[in-house]
């Protein structure tokens, strides 16, 4: 969430960025709850001040037609009062409401684009694997080779649900502890975190747990929502919280299950394992000073770079346009693996990496005290390390052989105990 001031002070520029991220806000409206809310408590500080002079006076010698207008005048103040409490509270009720709508301002080099198609390359490292037979998607290596089954997934769970099994659950694990340890070396504090987490932490963060276009399971009932990210138990960890200057950054990794509705989300760019509902993850997140925010974004890039170089897997990065950001990104990067079974061959999203200044902590209460003595929020930035569906894509898609094996990346052989999977089933 934007501080109200800011908003107040910088009303054009807030429209604007609005305006250049698609989104719907109301900036005019946040502007003018913010100077009724001023009114409001003008009032209601002028009612209970004129309360303490009346309770002063009814300290006096009085007589007892004094004493009875001042009772009287009591009664009355205390039911404007009650009422002024009332008003201002629905006014602060709604300024929240309208400003939580706001996103945060993007950084000047972000390009302006609606799409993902507008998305600006900024690196490239290795190229598209050129093959010398037809190459086969991920589903159809899956289940060639007997690793994953969609079929059984989708008749117990539905579809967009899935089974791993065999040398594919050993793959999946040993994704999840390369990923570790690489961050482990980079001073980040390992945890495995709640699959659930409170509304509150979710709205915190700048999720919609409710609605018709929210990508979030909840739970009926309990004011709870299955986590769609380990942002989101991360990011809450410190809620309510003051941290000692000192010890930042605080960087932590989190492990967890994901769970998203994926509405609306069919099309050949969303078969298989790209977009389901339920995958395992690795996620950076990390609380920071405000002047160390851009070179930590960078790191978290870096390290996502790192991961990826290592399993020898081609990828590009993109500075991500202003319609292709989530609300509370000021600035994402997203890394994009070249996919061989994707419509021919195609880029395909494998992780990102959001800078999201002081917006969610903001909304989380997460502060800081500064050399002055005075409370500052945070700084908060999150990066996936390893979302171990879509990196299995791109390992089946890349590193498979004309006889239908696929061969395991060299940084991942030590975790699997093997280096290749052969084909069980007849393609």
């Amino acid at each position: 969430m934007l501080d109200y001031t800011f908003i107040v002070e910088h009303l054009e520029e807030v429209k604007k960025n609005i305006k250049n991220r698609f989104m719907q806000a109301d900036a005019d409206t946040v502007v003018q709850l913010y100077h009724a809310r001023s009114e409001a408590r003008t009032t209601l500080q002028a009612l209970q001040q004129q309360r303490n002079v009346n309770a002063a006076c009814m300290k006096g010698s009085l007589d007892v037609v004094e004493r009875s207008k001042l009772i009287e005048e009591g009664k009355n103040l205390k039911e404007r009062i009650t009422e002024a409490e009332a008003a201002l509270t629905h006014i602060e009720t709604a300024l929240e409401k309208e400003a939580r709508c706001i996103p945060n301002m993007a950084h000047n080099d972000v390009p302006i684009g609606k799409e993902d198609k507008d998305n600006l390359e900024v690196k490239r490292v290795g190229e598209p694997i050129l093959f010398d037979f037809e190459p086969k998607d991920h589903i159809q290596l899956g289940q060639a080779l007997d690793i994953v089954d969609f079929d059984r997934g989708t008749a117990v769970a539905g579809t967009k649900f899935y089974y791993l099994k065999n040398e594919g659950v050993f793959l999946e694990l040993a994704l999840i502890r390369y990923a570790l340890d690489t961050l482990k070396k980079h001073t980040f504090t390992p945890f495995i975190t709640p699959d659930i987490a409170k509304e509150s932490i979710l709205e915190g963060i700048g999720f919609n747990p409710r609605g018709t276009e929210s990508n979030v399971y909840t739970i009926e009932d309990e004011k709870t929502c299955l986590v769609g990210t380990a942002e989101i138990t991360l990011g809450g960890y410190y809620a309510d919280t003051i941290l000692a200057k000192n010890l930042l950054p605080i960087r932590m990794a989190g492990l967890s299950h994901c769970f998203r509705r994926e509405a609306g989300a069919a099309g050949q760019f969303s078969k298989g394992l790209y977009r389901v509902h339920q995958f395992t993850k690795v996620e950076m997140f990390v609380c920071c000073l405000p002047d160390q925010a851009e070179e930590i974004h960078r790191e978290l890039r870096d390290i996502e770079e790192e991961l990826f170089s290592t399993l020898d897997i081609p990828f590009r990065v993109v500075d991500t346009c202003t319609g292709d950001l989530g609300a509370p990104a000021y600035r994402k990067w997203d890394l994009e693996a070249w996919m061989p079974g994707r419509n021919g061959g195609e880029w395909g999203e494998i992780t990102s990496t959001s800078n999201c200044t002081d917006y969610q902590s903001r909304r989380l209460n997460v502060r800081y005290k500064d050399e002055d003595g005075k409370n500052r929020f945070v700084f908060m930035l999150n990066g996936t390390a390893i979302a171990v569906s879509r990196a299995l894509i791109a390992i089946l898609e890349n590193f498979q052989k004309i006889d239908g094996s696929v061969r395991i990346p060299d940084a991942l052989i030590p975790y699997c105990g093997f280096s290749v999977i052969k084909p069980r089933v007849s393609a």
